[in-house]
């Protein structure tokens, strides 16, 4: 702790390093300041109970960072740009040109990938603002809009995506850390007064035991978070001696580090969005005059109501989705090539397929610890609530392991960066 409010001091002091910590503090109070302005019409006390009973709208509101909630006009926040970098690595499965412009073509490459994700967030903004205004309408959220009055909101809503999109990356380049993930923890850190002030008014002295064992658990499980998001197998490497003239190059040992959470949160979203989406068609099926569609979905909604069903499924799916994600995002053909470019290798394994094979063996070994975590913090806010029946006393999911993820970040760049200084 010292180390660190030293490191914040030094950075504070020097000239460069405060100018990036105050432009990211005036991006993120500028992002607060578009979250709290509404589009016009809204039924507030429609629009709490619909979001309080939709567990899908409640996840896009963290990564509008807390927009969505109030129907503002940056209301989809940075959704639609994640959305849109997610699709561009799943179509690297499919494209081997854009996997070479990933893996192979170093910097520029990375940074063609990221322009055509920036694109490909636009009609993705348009197609979501559209299907959000029609669905609020049908809920009442929001009234009848003439058809110049729905182009003119989704022009502005799509609007604000993109330039929260551009905020994002501005911090990125002028600030400190990845500005795209400190709007979402912004929009997560702003949800807390509201939560503790709950938890402050339906205070009884009869549940102070519960509140104590409750902050025990929180620790236990943010400490968890931090060992697991922070652990790394590594491989030793090292790399061949190489003369040229008189000078001798390589043997140097070192190693590959390989993260034991590979995927982030990437699976949870995924788990909850394929989850939710047939909860989403039985809902809409039961308004449909039809008595085998009523049947089905009352099927549907009667087993996905079963908590202990909903949560058994939850964890298959993040375990599964975890492996999945990692191979998509990790080639062990790839490390293999480069090092074997590079005149490296594992010592005792043979450089080409026997090391893919290997960095392969050892990825699935770890990535099933990585999952079964991910799969517990996951569930866990489901078995808070059931055991304390306070839906404000539930530790865990997508918005502690974002928080978790992005402090340590946040703090390992400042770091680095004073570090730099002092050299």
């Amino acid at each position: 702790m010292d180390t660190l409010i030293g490191k914040l001091t030094l950075a504070f002091k020097d000239p460069l390093l405060r100018k990036r910590l105050l432009f990211v503090g005036i991006m993120l109070v500028l992002f607060r300041a578009l979250a709290a302005i509404p589009i016009p019409g809204i039924d507030v006390a429609r629009l709490a109970a619909f979001f309080e009973n939709n567990q899908f709208l409640g996840l896009l509101n963290i990564f509008s960072g807390g927009g969505l909630s109030n129907l503002s006009i940056v209301m989809l926040g940075v959704g639609p740009y994640i959305t849109a970098s997610i699709i561009m690595q799943l179509l690297t499965m499919m494209s081997p040109k854009l996997k070479a412009l990933y893996h192979e073509e170093g910097e520029a490459g990375r940074a063609r990938f990221a322009q055509y994700s920036r694109l490909l967030t636009v009609p993705l903004a348009l197609i979501q603002s559209l299907g959000f205004l029609v669905l609020l309408e049908r809920q009442g959220v929001v009234p009848d809009l003439a058809l110049f009055q729905t182009i003119t909101n989704v022009i502005i809503i799509t609007g604000g995506s993109v330039l929260l999109m551009w905020i994002g990356e501005m911090m990125t380049e002028f600030g400190i850390g990845n500005g795209v993930s400190l709007l979402i923890f912004a929009g997560i850190v702003a949800s807390i007064p509201s939560a503790a002030s709950q938890l402050l008014f339906s205070f009884d002295p009869s549940d102070v035991p519960m509140y104590l064992a409750f902050i025990a658990a929180a620790v236990a499980v943010t400490w968890g978070v931090v060992i697991v998001t922070e652990a790394e197998r590594p491989i030793p490497v090292t790399y061949a001696k190489r003369v040229r003239g008189n000078k001798v190059f390589g043997g140097v040992s070192t190693y590959l580090p390989l993260r034991v959470n590979q995927a982030g949160v990437i699976p949870i979203i995924f788990a909850l969005s394929i989850l939710l989406f047939p909860q989403m068609i039985a809902s809409f099926l039961a308004n449909v005059d039809n008595a085998f569609l009523h049947t089905v979905s009352s099927m549907l909604l009667s087993v996905f109501s079963n908590g202990w069903v909903y949560a058994g499924l939850y964890f298959v799916l993040v375990l599964l989705f975890t492996y999945f994600y990692t191979a998509v995002t990790f080639d062990p053909d790839t490390i293999a090539t480069n090092l074997q470019k590079n005149g490296a290798f594992i010592p005792g394994v043979r450089p080409g397929v026997s090391t893919s094979q290997y960095i392969g063996s050892v990825l699935t070994r770890i990535t099933l610890v990585g999952a079964l975590f991910l799969a517990l913090v996951a569930v866990l806010p489901l078995a808070m609530r059931a055991i304390t029946g306070n839906a404000a006393l539930a530790i865990g999911g997508t918005a502690l392991l974002i928080v978790v993820s992005v402090v340590l970040d946040f703090i390992k760049k400042i770091e680095a960066q004073v570090s730099m200084r002092e050299y």
